[in-house]
């Protein structure tokens, strides 16, 4: 049972089309290479397994795992929770992002990622909220950029609920 009202924002329908889209692009940016892509959890899952089945080149799932939400709010701290087991030096190395908001998230995992000297690190989010960003940055792969809206499903949460909803929406 839901906790809260949720009006359907972005369709499954649309989600699947924009991943195929994107799954175009980075099977030509990487043709006949192997990607390593490093899914941060718990958001991103769906969205990197679902977006890694469409891509033709070889892809090697790694998960990392940072916190910096409580709630709906950012708290502008990041954990690191959990760090990939796999070494990605000399790797083509994408971060796949449920969301970009801020952005310190992805810049602090950026930074730490590039010490372990892939041969070339992109980012590639589902979701930009642009408007919200409070450092400099831009995902070389994204799906829909939105306003300024707290959205659910398809991975995303609030407090843990929600990431199932074949869906994204907001919570009215």
């Amino acid at each position: 049972m839901e906790k809260h009202q949720i009006k359907e924002y972005i369709s499954h329908e649309k989600i699947q089309t924009k991943e195929y889209e994107l799954a175009e692009q980075i099977s030509k940016d990487y043709q006949g290479k192997d990607i390593y892509f490093i899914c941060v959890l718990k958001g991103a899952s769906v969205f990197a397994i679902n977006l890694a089945l469409k891509i033709k080149e070889n892809v090697h799932l790694e998960f990392i795992e940072v916190s910096s939400y409580e709630g709906m709010e950012s708290t502008g701290t990041i954990q690191l929770n959990k760090d990939i087991t796999s070494s990605i030096e000399g790797k083509d190395v994408i971060i796949v992002e449920d969301i970009i908001d801020t952005g310190r998230t992805l810049n602090y995992l950026k930074e730490y990622l590039l010490t372990k000297n892939p041969k070339s690190l992109k980012i590639c989010t589902l979701i930009d909220k642009k408007e919200r960003r409070v450092v400099e940055l831009e995902p070389d792969y994204s799906g829909f950029t939105i306003e300024d809206k707290f959205i659910v499903g398809y991975g995303l949460d609030l407090d843990e609920d929600y990431r199932n909803l074949p869906y994204i929406g907001i919570i009215e």
